[in-house]
């Protein structure tokens, strides 16, 4: 194996353990039987960082985890499938930005959190038979997209600065 394949195969491993962590670590019960979380910020960092595709497996896997692992695996099919699609959202937005790193990732962080908020709704709606009742999952997820939106810009401009962002 190549030293960028294993490079790659270590971050996608270790991002996906971190979004499983920042998922876990704080957590605000909702009306809905879920929960807001940190989880968004690692997955629009994984996507940025690792790109579309490995990003999105890293995110989606690592808060599909974080569901199983905290008692709410009814969510689980639903969350893999969500923050995988925030991913790959978030990373080919990104990525088509090309030189332009910040209109990127605010772009492609505000699509993957429309996204989530939408996935969560129709996954309540129709996945979970809550039908309109989905509707008070809204103003919670919003919130949670806000928080990992704002989060993950901050990280990423630190990083950045640091020179701590991984090229792969």
């Amino acid at each position: 194996m190549k030293q960028k394949q294993i490079r790659r195969l270590v971050l996608a491993a270790l991002f996906t353990a971190l979004t499983c962590v920042a998922t876990m670590v704080i957590q605000i019960p909702t009306p809905m039987n879920g929960y807001v979380n940190l989880g968004d910020t690692l997955v629009l960092l994984s996507a940025w960082v690792l790109g579309p595709f490995v990003g999105a497996a890293a995110g989606g896997i690592g808060s599909m985890l974080a569901d199983i692992l905290t008692g709410y695996a009814f969510y689980a099919p639903g969350t893999l499938v969500i923050k995988a699609v925030m991913g790959l959202a978030a990373g080919l937005i990104f990525r088509a930005m090309k030189g332009k790193k910040l209109t990127g990732r605010l772009l492609g962080g505000v699509a993957a959190e429309v996204i989530m908020i939408a996935g969560y709704f129709l996954y309540a709606a129709v996945m979970l038979q809550n039908g309109i009742g989905a509707l008070a999952s809204v103003p919670g997820n919003a919130a949670q997209g806000l928080v990992g939106l704002v989060a993950a810009l901050a990280l990423a401009a630190v990083l950045e600065k640091a020179k701590a962002l991984p090229e792969i």
